[in-house]
């Protein structure tokens, strides 16, 4: 299946760049560009795209906003956040919102497309760094529980565990099956299995459980 993308930032030298990487792509067609907040949300609805590239500043409407007005429209297609800036609150903002990736524009274009792909899949990818920073605000200082006693208060088995230290560090689940040898429908069902044990509703609130607990260490 051919994963259909549309592109939306105010800078045309960045859209091209953007294209180029994904269009090379066998399983990935671009089939728009937007350069504005309300033009993406037009040619969102028109275009029926499978992922929206959302950058965050753009004239007339923001790509916050327009994530919220894209993602409250039926049968909306995934988000991909990508800007030049980690502040939480673009962040706390995109995620409350339903986005399904947040990327800094930085990130190398295996990245990029991971994320894409994560996102077409049905499941979240967050640059690590930005999952680092959603932990400093939300994880205390010390851990609740010692590190020794982490795996009895996350009740996880060991293959979840191994999982989970992989989202952590911000793998997609592709990544994840290739770094333990399995297939990405196993660590899918591992991935499902971790939330709901934890009773979170995603990867990043796994996360940040993970470092509550002092199962993963920060750094």
């Amino acid at each position: 299946m051919t994963i259909r993308v549309l592109i939306a930032d105010d800078q045309q030298l960045l859209r091209t760049g953007f294209r180029a990487i994904l269009d090379f792509e066998p399983d990935i067609e671009v089939v728009g560009e937007a350069e504005d907040g309300l033009d993406v949300v037009r040619r969102a609805a028109a275009l029926r795209p499978d992922v929206v590239l959302m950058d965050i500043r753009m004239p007339h409407l923001d790509g916050l906003a327009a994530t919220e007005q894209i993602l409250a429209t039926d049968e909306p297609p995934r988000v991909v956040v990508l800007t030049t800036f980690d502040l939480n609150e673009y962040v706390y903002r995109a995620l409350r919102a339903g986005a399904s990736g947040f990327l800094l524009k930085d990130a190398p274009s295996s990245r990029l497309l991971a994320a894409v792909r994560a996102a077409a899949g049905g499941e979240e990818l967050i640059e690590p760094s930005i999952t680092r920073r959603l932990v400093a605000s939300f994880a205390p200082a010390e851990p609740v529980a010692p590190c020794e006693d982490a795996v009895d208060v996350l009740g996880l088995t060991d293959r979840e565990l191994d999982v989970l230290r992989l989202v952590a560090r911000g793998l997609s689940n592709a990544e994840i099956a290739a770094e333990l040898v399995v297939a990405e429908t196993t660590v899918k069902t591992h991935v499902g299995r971790i939330l709901m044990k934890l009773d979170v509703r995603d990867r990043v609130q796994a996360v940040v459980m993970a470092y509550e607990t002092g199962f993963v260490a920060p750094g």
